[in-house]
């Protein structure tokens, strides 16, 4: 049976991906914040690099809920090159291209060819640019996968060793120390190590035990605090986050979920296949409870992503040089021009490459400059732009709305604060629905006046 139509479909997303990376290049140093979480990711690693701690008081209006690890390497990548988003955008990109090497590399070990491995590791690619923002974005999350990856070869590799066993415990208890989100994959590999290689399991388990016992203890030593009790902040959970969710990832999931279907019907006596098949399981099902709480976003299921791309590659290996495999890998294609149907055509035309983001840019500059003219702190939702501004981080919106919603923090010495103008300018990226408490909302409507409206971006500076 001809390989051309598998072929043609690896081929297509490689362009696919080539694409992609080739935008990412030309964005990623631009001053134009792409999601909420850059300059809250800049300012924890500024702080780190300046104080030695990314943890703010616990009183104040600041909140870091994730491990420390991430702000150190970006700290010090900024104290090199000036700028913490940008570092950290350039380590985002750098970890996701690690973690498609990883994905190639994985199916090899698994028994694929270099073809299989290869779309496995673009489906993935293709995924990833197509429903997130993720690639290129200042985040610790592909990092933490990516170091994560590399623990996954090192439990994949044959013959198993207890040396490589305790390596990727390493691996994976630093990648947890990146991202606290990163359970699913060493939850995976200890089952499937424990039906399949038991002795080699207890090594894994106990290994990873206690380097992450080990890695807590360093943390409460270093910080004097518990990092369980620094990530379990404040947050809401509501079954409508789950659907909102999954509406969307199961567009594009439901190929390769079925894909990881037919993979257990049809090998599930395989070693590798079964661990694809429990890889997927978890990671969805983890997915699916993370994705209820508030501000929880696609990433909460790229683990699921991870497996259901090694699924593919390894289902197309074990159908062989066949027209099923043909049609499955074209099948794969399918939620991929889902997404390319839902891209503007903006792409078409030259200046999206040779000057892209131009309003943008001028819109941010403008900003930018608004907030560096302002002589005291200034409140910036999108803390991004308040970090290029060179403004010092003022209040954490999202977390403190979180806080005010389950009762773990009172609303009033913050409406205080703003009716005593202790904010020379206040950024929202919304009105409605309204970040912030209604006593909030009424203290910025008596006591502050709407300065600049950048569609749905409001300013207010004091009356």
């Amino acid at each position: 049976m001809s390989e051309m139509p598998f072929k043609i479909a690896t081929g297509l997303l490689a362009a696919g991906v080539a694409v992609g990376l080739m935008h990412v290049a030309c964005v990623i140093g631009l001053h134009v914040p792409f999601d909420p979480n850059e300059g809250w990711n800049a300012y924890h690693a500024a702080t780190a690099l300046t104080t030695g701690s990314p943890y703010p008081p616990a009183q104040g209006y600041l909140v870091n809920n994730y491990p420390p690890l991430s702000f150190y390497l970006i700290g010090a990548l900024a104290k090199i090159g000036g700028d913490a988003i940008v570092a950290g955008r350039f380590v985002a990109l750098a970890s996701f291209i690690a973690v498609v090497l990883g994905i190639d590399a994985a199916a090899r070990q698994m028994g694929c060819s270099r073809i299989e491995a290869l779309f496995a590791a673009l489906l993935f690619a293709a995924w990833l640019m197509l429903t997130t923002d993720y690639v290129g974005m200042d985040d610790p999350q592909l990092l933490g996968h990516a170091i994560a990856t590399g623990g996954l070869l090192l439990a994949l590799r044959a013959p198993r060793t207890p040396r490589a066993m305790v390596g990727a415990a390493v691996l994976l208890a630093v990648a947890f120390f990146v991202k606290h989100n990163l359970v699913v994959l060493p939850a995976a590999l200890a089952v499937w190590l424990f039906l399949a290689d038991r002795r080699h399991a207890i090594t894994f388990i106990a290994s990873g035990i206690i380097f992450l016992l080990v890695g807590l203890g360093m943390f409460k030593a270093a910080f004097g605090i518990s990092l369980f009790a620094q990530i379990d902040s404040a947050r809401t959970f509501a079954a409508a986050n789950i659907w909102s969710g999954l509406s969307n990832w199961l567009r594009f999931a439901a190929v390769p979920l079925c894909g990881a279907a037919a993979l257990f019907a049809l090998a599930r006596h395989e070693r590798e296949a079964m661990f694809c098949v429990l890889y997927a399981a978890i990671g969805t099902a983890a997915g699916v409870i993370l994705l209820g709480g508030a501000g929880v976003d696609a990433n909460a299921l790229f683990d699921a992503d991870i497996a259901l791309a090694l699924s593919a590659g390894v289902l197309l290996n074990r159908l062989g040089r066949s027209l099923t495999a043909n049609v499955a890998a074209l099948l794969y294609l399918a939620p991929a021009s889902i997404g390319l149907a839902d891209i503007e055509t903006a792409w078409l035309s030259s200046d999206y490459w040779f000057h892209p983001m131009a309003e943008e840019r001028a819109t941010a500059a403008e900003e930018i400059a608004l907030i560096r003219a302002t002589p005291n702190d200034v409140l910036c939702d999108m803390q991004a732009l308040c970090y290029w501004a060179g403004k010092p981080a003022a209040v954490d919106v999202f977390n403190m709305e979180q806080a005010f919603a389950t009762g773990a923090r009172n609303d009033g010495p913050l409406a205080e604060a703003i009716a005593e103008h202790r904010y020379g300018l206040i950024e929202l990226e919304s009105l409605d629905p309204f970040p912030l408490t209604p006593r909030i909302r009424a203290a910025i409507a008596q006591h502050y006046r709407t300065v600049r409206t950048d569609e749905g971006r409001v300013f207010f500076v004091p009356r």
